[in-house]
């Protein structure tokens, strides 16, 4: 009996009678199969004509609009079961393609009287019916079903649409059948391939990602977020394969060389959460059958990955993060498994699927030889972030994706939560600032972001909603979530999103049903809010950006205004709100007692102090803060004397809002500049590395003029400490930092000394990897500083080094390892090596589609490569959109032009949307605010380049 396939003598019985349906079932896709043989490639495209297709002449834009083009659906339908069987093939036709047959049953209610069925269907083949039509109805319960008019597919909006003789009456049931064929295409969307190698033979995994609009790919459905039912799937598969779904395996029975899995019913869920996946058995382990816990957890990965315990953190860490957020959401977990799976292709990082949760390798899987610490971070915190969405999101569900950014925000939020339960030890709630809060402060502050909600008319295409998958969604919502649960308390927002989950279970929400709960939670426990929640939150959802806050210490005065990096940019989204927040404000002066005030108004009179004072403490609110000069000498003066007595995310918080209020012009750049001159007595992580992010700006802007050098000489003065106290704290490099964060700095101090010529460094690392190239099969290299070792070998070395990584990255057994040999790649100063590179990236072979943006914006991001990336994306723009599903558009658009600083430079991305004009898609809002962003830089070159040369000049001529 093959691993996974178990069936209890008590259902003997009913396997011989569904036996008799299994083998049925399997011999009328078998001559499917043999009839697809005898079809060509075009067969494979969706029909828009044919027996009983009909193609409607196109509208024009006076004419109104008939149901089918609107791309919401009607509310005159709901579904109630799906009973859908699908075969998927692993291995090509005579024409080369991979492809899955199938057929599904949907039962729905008719809500309204109607004589139109409109149901999504995407990029399928429906297999006409004995009548001529792409689809079969019946009435149910005694209701009788109407006849069929016509049916075609609605290609622009994705419709199966189906006209009927008489229409379907209210409050009854019909079933609608439909066959189908689809291609198991490598796009990486809705039923999908993934392919590896193993031991020199190629594998072949169907899989699924369905978020958001591609379960349509798979079958026809109501694919829309509140058309939730109970899945019943079946997969047929070859009987060397293992099955996977959302629920565990209620049947498997043999037929003819092929095994027909049934799974147990779904509870009520979405569309977008059903998930299958088939796979060869030998990817399968016992390690994951057997190490389960009283939750059902499994890890699955290939057989490899397995066998070298690269599943175990996974493992570990799975059961306690499930309890936590048992705990947290005061709910038992709604399933009775979690499985959770590893896939060589995934162009998320991963996926919530209820039950089936699906990962990127680098997401899932751990090796403590040759992972880093921060591998392993990632590991916990998206093993979180997709465990908190089994009740936030699946169990609970909001109504449309204009709420996106409540589901992901959250989740984003919480996994930190999550993950700092399950590794106490990493302060995982202080690192939510640098990894989600100043990042997306940079993108917010930009005239071309966007609100945090929109409004449901304003999404309405595939593409609309995939634009929403971004920065302010994640990380904007994870921080204005985060500074609620603050200002109500964390047990206050627990219990509120308890009361939520319970009211609202198997539904589907708007986020105002969340601020409700929350409100009642805050009443109960008698919080003084100066507003509702609601009303507080609505400034912070409703309307793009967020303000810096101007404290006056010398007269007491308090001013708020929308923070914008390009004060002249014009903000052509308007807000009711006038850009104004309600403001949680938290400062600490003389004494250190954090004192807590609500900054209501443009403008207030609320304090007036004559010693330092810094205020938004730990960063718990999104906001900027500015003082008066005075107090930026207080301030100053304290770095430079005693540091420590400024928390350390504060001690990061003034270096990253100093350097933003220079870029928006409130304050001077020296200024700014001046907020790293205590680094050189600093040692923790959070300053160094918001430090080295905001000179990463300056390196962006200059590292192709004569500022350079004198820059590059500053950072070598400020860092060499650094580099020094890190080699005595390792014992001259041969022990790990104990310290979580400890870890991380040592990579700064190296990958800084390096760039910037600190005696010995670049030694150190040419020497680690001169070693291990002399003994490939024996790397001593540190996991952790393996990336920026790598990087800096390269980037010293030629051909021999550059290939000698390229054979590693393809022998790589290790997905983090291959990421990091990956990036390393786009070092080299070589620029024959650099565009053999980006042509890589549109060979699969060669690089994967989920790793082509990242690679070719590491490329963007070497000074030599930018150019060379540039031109690229320009001349390969029509083959990536159209042929190349693999890459991010928008990341791409971003990643390449984030150097652009000139008139020229300027005029080139205009010209690019220009000529691009009809197939931007995904990347228009990325495209705009690439033109925004470039303005911007060429406006603060032009003002700060002579001053910036001067203050570098002046630091690195005086004595230490």
């Amino acid at each position: 009996m093959g691993k996974g396939f178990y069936i209890s003598k008590a259902l003997g019985i009913v396997c011989v009678v569904a036996a008799i349906g299994a083998v049925a079932t399997i011999i009328a896709l078998s001559v499917v199969y043999a009839q697809e043989k005898s079809k060509n490639e075009e067969a494979l495209l969706p029909s828009t004509s044919g027996p009983g297709a009909t193609t409607l002449p196109p509208t024009t834009p006076s004419a109104p609009k008939e149901l089918w083009d609107h791309y919401r659906l009607p509310d005159t339908l709901a579904p109630l079961t799906y009973n859908v069987t699908l075969w998927p093939r692993l291995e090509p036709n005579e024409h080369g393609l991979y492809i899955f047959t199938g057929h599904s049953k949907v039962v729905f209610r008719c809500v309204k009287e109607t004589d139109l069925i409109l149901i999504h269907s995407n990029k399928l083949n429906l297999t006409a019916s004995e009548g001529g039509h792409l689809a079969t109805l019946k009435g149910l319960d005694g209701a009788t079903a109407p006849g069929l008019k016509k049916t075609w597919l609605e290609v622009p909006t994705e419709y199966l649409v189906i006209q009927l003789d008489s229409p379907l009456q209210a409050g009854s049931w019909y079933e609608l059948f439909t066959d189908f064929v689809g291609e198991l295409a490598d796009d990486l969307g809705g039923f999908y391939r993934s392919e590896y190698m193993e031991d020199g033979v190629k594998k072949v995994v169907a899989t699924t990602q369905m978020q958001p609009t591609d379960a349509r790919k798979a079958f026809p459905c109501f694919d829309e977020p509140a058309m939730k039912a109970v899945f019943h799937m079946t997969l047929i598969h070859p009987s060397d394969t293992v099955a996977l779904s959302n629920e565990p395996v209620n049947v498997t029975m043999d037929g003819q060389h092929l095994l027909q899995t049934s799974f147990e019913p779904t509870e009520i869920m979405s569309t977008y959460l059903l998930a299958f996946v088939v796979f060869l058995v030998i990817i399968y382990s016992t390690y994951s059958q057997n190490h389960t816990n009283e939750k059902g957890v499994r890890i699955w990965a290939r057989k490899k990955a397995i066998a070298e315990g690269q599943g175990d953190y996974a493992l570990e860490k799975t059961g306690p993060i499930l309890t936590f957020f048992e705990n947290y959401y005061k709910s038992k977990y709604p399933l009775s498994k979690s499985d959770q799976i590893a896939l060589p292709d995934f162009s998320a990082g991963a996926m919530e699927n209820w039950g089936l949760i699906t990962y990127r390798e680098t997401a899932l899987l751990y090796n403590p030889h040759a992972s880093s610490n921060g591998d392993k971070e990632w590991v916990a915190t998206v093993i979180s972030h997709e465990l908190a969405h089994m009740w936030f999101g699946n169990l609970v569900t909001t109504r449309w994706w204009n709420d996106l950014w409540l589901n992901e925000g959250f989740a984003t939020y919480v996994s930190y939560l999550g993950a700092n339960y399950a590794e106490p030890t990493w302060n995982m709630k202080d690192l939510i600032v640098l990894n989600e809060i100043v990042g997306v402060m940079g993108v917010d502050a930009l005239a071309s972001s966007h609100p945090l909600s929109s409004k449901e008319e304003d999404v309405q295409r595939p593409e609309d909603i995939s634009q929403l998958f971004d920065s302010i969604t994640y990380s904007k919502g994870a921080a204005v979530l985060r500074m609620l649960s603050e200002f109500i308390t964390e047990k206050v927002f627990s219990e509120g999103l308890a009361t939520y989950l319970q009211e609202f279970k198997y539904n589907n929400t708007v986020y105002t049903d969340l601020w409700k709960h929350l409100q009642m939670a805050v009443d109960k426990n008698g919080i003084k809010l100066p507003h509702t929640v609601e009303v507080i939150m609505n400034r912070w959802i409703l309307q793009m950006g967020f303000p810096v806050v101007t404290i006056d210490t010398k007269t007491g005065r308090i001013t708020q205004k929308h923070f914008l990096l390009d004060p002249e940019s014009v903000v052509e989204t308007p807000s009711e709100f006038k850009y104004e927040w309600f403001v949680p404000m938290t400062w600490i002066k003389t004494g250190g007692v954090e004192q807590q005030y609500w900054l209501l108004n443009k403008e207030e009179m609320a304090l007036g102090v004559n010693d330092w004072l810094v205020a938004n403490i730990d960063m718990k609110g999104f906001y900027r803060v500015n003082y008066d000069s005075e107090n930026w000498e207080r301030l100053l003066n304290k770095l430079s004397t005693k540091h420590q007595d400024i928390p350390v995310i504060n001690r990061a918080q003034i270096i990253d809002d100093a350097f933003n209020l220079a870029r928006a012009k409130m304050v001077n750049t020296t200024l700014a500049l001046r907020t790293t001159k205590f680094l050189d007595k600093e040692v923790e992580y959070m300053p160094w590395e918001t430090a080295s992010r905001n000179l990463n700006y300056f390196f962006l802007m200059f590292d192709r003029s004569e500022v350079y050098g004198h820059m590059q000489a500053y950072i070598k003065k400020q860092v060499t400490p650094l580099f020094n106290h890190f080699k005595e704290l390792t014992a001259n490099w041969t022990k790990i930092p104990d310290n979580h964060t400890d870890q991380y700095n040592q990579v700064n101090a190296i990958s800084l000394a390096c760039s910037t010529g600190v005696e010995g460094c670049k030694e150190l690392t040419t020497g680690w990897f001169k070693e291990w190239m002399s003994d490939p099969a024996n790397n001593k290299i540190s996991p952790n500083l393996k990336t920026t070792v790598y990087c800096s070998a390269i980037a010293a070395g030629g051909v021999d080094e550059w290939d000698f990584a390229w054979s590693m990255f393809k022998n790589a057994t290790i997905a983090s390892e291959a990421d990091k040999l990956m990036y390393a790649l786009s070092c080299t100063k070589q620029p024959w090596l650099l565009n053999r590179y980006l042509e890589y990236c549109l060979d699969p072979t060669k690089i994967r589609k989920q790793d082509a943006t990242s690679t070719v914006v590491s490329i963007a991001g070497n000074p030599i490569g930018q150019p060379l990336a540039w031109d690229f994306v320009r001349a390969n723009w029509d083959h990536i959109v159209n042929d190349y599903g693999g890459f991010s558009f928008g990341g791409l658009i971003s990643g390449v032009t984030k150097r652009f600083s000139s008139e020229f430079e300027y005029k080139q991305l205009v010209q690019f949307k220009e000529d691009n004009a009809g197939s931007l898609g995904t990347s228009s809002a990325a495209l705009e605010q690439s033109l925004e962003r470039t303005k911007a830089n060429m406006n603060w070159v032009a003002m700060n380049k002579d001053q910036v040369l001067e203050w570098f000049i002046s630091e690195t001529s005086s004595p230490v």
